[in-house]
């Protein structure tokens, strides 16, 4: 398994193939606590009450764990990113986001945010069970390995070059895909260290990943499948390239922009 070189990977990716810059990585700071925000308790801890908030903040430490190690053995210091949690709307620095919006992460507070009744409409869609919910937070903190790596700021050069339309939805499927692949790649390190997948886990994980299908979700909405217009990637790229990460645990084979 080379974990050194996954890391790399990521790195060479940003440098060669997007023009990023290396030297930006060795002044990444100490991880910075997580943060919660959520009616139901004070901010700054999830509601004790709540076990989805303290499921999701244990599956964040998990990641912290995995993601720490592997950017230790590339000679980096991995920077954690913050958990906010939400009802209904939230502020962030990438604006006003209601529930609609889904879980996401922004860029420049590097924080991830998520309203939990997103996972009650996850498994009403076909995604239920505590993986799903699992790969879920780690594509988002795979969005997070892409902004620590630089990939994410050269994909958005890239595609404000492309302008709008199909190019610049491309190059996004591409980062979203490359974000499945490394939520598997963790899963596949914290199962090794925590034995945190149990039988039919695995199965629960890719259910939710084709759930989550551009494909499938113009159906569902009545729509004409427009791949012209695909942003995440069809139910079987997205079962694929979480599959991937998750057999190999090995970030070299998540290079979407190789294919």
């Amino acid at each position: 398994m080379k974990m050194t070189g996954g890391v790399g990977v990521l790195i060479v990716l940003a440098v060669v193939l997007l023009g990023g810059d290396p030297g930006a990585l060795l002044q990444l700071t100490e991880s910075a606590p997580m943060e919660t925000q959520s009616p139901r308790a004070p901010a700054g801890a999830p509601p004790a009450e709540d076990d989805e908030a303290q499921f999701i903040s244990s599956m964040l430490a998990s990641t912290e764990d995995v993601w720490k190690e592997l950017f230790a053995q590339a000679g980096v210091t991995y920077r954690d990113p913050r958990l906010v949690l939400f009802s209904d709307a939230v502020n962030s620095a990438c604006g006003f986001n209601t529930s609609a919006t889904g879980p996401f992460y922004c860029p420049p507070d590097q924080q991830i945010y998520i309203d939990l009744s997103f996972f009650r409409e996850l498994s009403r869609m076909g995604g239920p069970g505590d993986f799903a919910r699992a790969y879920v937070l780690g594509h988002e903190v795979g969005h997070h390995i892409q902004q620590l790596t630089g990939i994410s700021d050269n994909i958005r050069r890239e595609q404000q070059a492309a302008g709008r339309g199909a190019a610049a939805n491309q190059l996004q499927v591409r980062m979203e895909l490359q974000a499945d692949c490394l939520a598997g790649v963790w899963a596949h390190h914290a199962n090794r260290t925590r034995q945190i997948l149990q039988p039919g886990d695995v199965e629960e994980g890719l259910a939710a990943a084709e759930a989550i299908g551009d494909d499938r979700l113009m159906r569902n909405a009545g729509r004409n499948v427009s791949p012209e217009s695909f942003t995440h990637g069809t139910s079987q790229q997205r079962r694929d390239w979480l599959e991937r990460g998750l057999r190999s645990g090995d970030p070299d084979q998540c290079d979407t922009y190789g294919g």
